[in-house]
This record gives C-alpha cells, structure tokens and sequence, in this order.
C-alpha cells in the first residue's frame, strides 16, 4: 500500500509580487525563503511552501482557493496581522461545533482580493 501524497507547495497568482511579500512576510508572518526573480518569491508557512508568483498562462491575480493558516489564538492573530497593516475582511468568528471542539475563522485579504483565512480548533 502506498502512502497519500501530502501536500508541500501551493502557488498564489498575484499582481506585484514586491507587494505580497509585505503582506505574506511583513503582515502575515510567513518566513521567507527567497526570490529568484522579481516575479517569484517562496515563502514558508509550517510544512508548505508558498510560491508567489505574477499571472503565468492561465493565472489570474486574485481569483484563488482560499488558504487557511492554523493558529494557536485566532482571535489575536487576527488582531496582531490587522494591526500591522492587513486588510480584515472579518474578524474571527464560531464556525462550527464539533463533538470534541469549535472551529473558528477569521479572514483577510492580500494586495490582489485573495482571501486569507485564519482557523483555530479550541478544544
């Protein structure tokens, strides 16, 4: 039996990678990796590697599946991205109630309208 394959990089069309990196890096608090050309950057955020990079073919700045970064207290995570210059699109708020924990999400949103959400499972 073979393992699943997990999940190691994902890529975000924006429209000024300079400009992301504020937000990923600056805002967010993602480290970075580095950047080999001024349209690319790599970022990491725990096991998975974020790749900015500008519209390539298909890509569309702004048009993305959301990503969701766990975090230990959402509510001040949130809070602390805002307070560094982050747009909040909403603040965290109780998602679902599971039998063994509640799922909350907040989110924001990058230079390009890609949504950024944020979730924590309290127990």
């Amino acid at each position: 039996m073979s393992s699943s394959p997990s999940l190691h990089q994902v890529a975000i069309t924006v429209s000024d990678v300079e400009r992301a990196l504020v937000f990923y890096r600056d805002q967010l608090g993602l480290a970075f990796l580095f950047q080999p050309a001024p349209t690319l950057a790599f970022l990491q955020a725990g096991a998975v590697r974020i790749m900015l990079s500008t519209p390539q073919g298909a890509g569309q700045a702004g048009a993305n599946s959301i990503l969701y970064y766990a975090v230990a207290d959402v509510e001040a995570t949130w809070a602390a991205i805002v307070a560094r210059g982050a747009h909040g699109e909403r603040p965290p708020q109780l998602t679902a109630r599971m039998p063994d924990h509640e799922l909350w999400t907040g989110f924001l949103k990058d230079p390009d309208g890609n949504l950024v959400g944020l979730m924590e499972e309290k127990r």
